[in-house]
């Protein structure tokens, strides 16, 4: 049993997938998920990075019950995933935000749409208001209530998915590469959404992404490579790996870089700069 105190927690947790040729046959398996151990506790924000192919996405649907593991548990607020008993009380505690918001959206009208969720879960009419007004507020799209999704953007119809997965009160928010095809802006926006959440609302953020720049604010980051969770620690940890990082196919942010790439030149730089300010703060004291 998993204690009560994590959020997400897994245990030498296991998931392939089939391999098959062109006419459909099983050929192989493919292991995405490698024994991974990990803890995650309520009110964290946990990023998850990885290049393609490192298994973050299908450890997200796990946390969702999306997928089953083959071995080794999945708990989530304390429920095994694979007790499928739990799979409705899972999925209220677990909430999924994918990449395309197209593929969630299915209201004509904004406020519909968010408030569709927690009509399905027999929440009463004017308590479905309630939550419709707090979820667009705390994404910044209230004054969009009355608007077709189809004429928002891509950043803004983002922010109304997640929306509609707030409005279901969930304990954790899993944001699968939510940014991935949006343009900078659209990136920014939806960031902005989700901080302002975590600080409004207390719950467990999970991300999904392979952008360096949106996990300087997070508690902890896990990096995957061939379903295995190969780093872990705060940002500055992280991202005073450089040489590490790079052989795991990832990048780290921009002024991360300048910051190691002036080290190597013999200024006297301190390991993971992760922001401007404290880059400029660093070079103005240099003699």
């Amino acid at each position: 049993m998993s204690r009560l105190a994590d959020m997400i927690r897994t245990k030498k947790l296991v998931f392939e997938y089939e391999k098959r040729d062109e006419e459909g046959n099983v050929i192989g398996k493919h292991r995405a998920i490698d024994e991974v151990d990990m803890e995650i506790q309520p009110g964290q924000f946990i990023a998850i990075l990885g290049h393609n192919g490192s298994g973050k996405s299908t450890l997200a649907k796990h946390m969702n019950a999306i997928l089953l593991p083959e071995s080794g548990t999945m708990w989530v607020d304390g429920k095994d995933t694979s007790d499928l008993s739990h799979l409705w009380e899972v999925r209220q505690s677990a909430g999924m935000v994918f990449q395309n918001p197209d593929n969630q959206i299915i209201g004509t009208v904004v406020e519909e749409d968010v408030g569709f969720g927690p009509e399905n879960l027999g929440v009463p009419t004017d308590e479905i208001w309630k939550r419709v007004e707090e979820s667009l507020s705390a994404v910044g799209m209230i004054e969009y209530r009355h608007h077709s999704p189809n004429k928002l953007s891509g950043g803004q119809k983002q922010r109304v998915a997640i929306a509609g997965v707030v409005a279901m009160h969930p304990k954790c928010i899993v944001l699968d590469e939510p940014t991935a095809m949006l343009d900078p802006n659209g990136r920014k926006e939806v960031l902005r959404a989700v901080q302002g959440l975590r600080e409004r609302e207390r719950i467990t953020v999970i991300l999904i992404t392979h952008y360096m720049e949106e996990v300087i604010e997070a508690d902890q980051v896990f990096v995957m490579d061939q379903g295995h969770i190969v780093m872990q620690g705060t940002p500055k940890e992280v991202f005073s790996q450089v040489e590490t990082l790079k052989k795991y196919r990832l990048d780290v942010p921009q002024v991360t870089m300048l910051a190691y790439e002036l080290q190597q030149r013999g200024f006297s730089i301190p390991d993971g700069i992760l922001r401007k300010e404290e880059l400029v703060d660093v070079l103005c004291q240099l003699n």
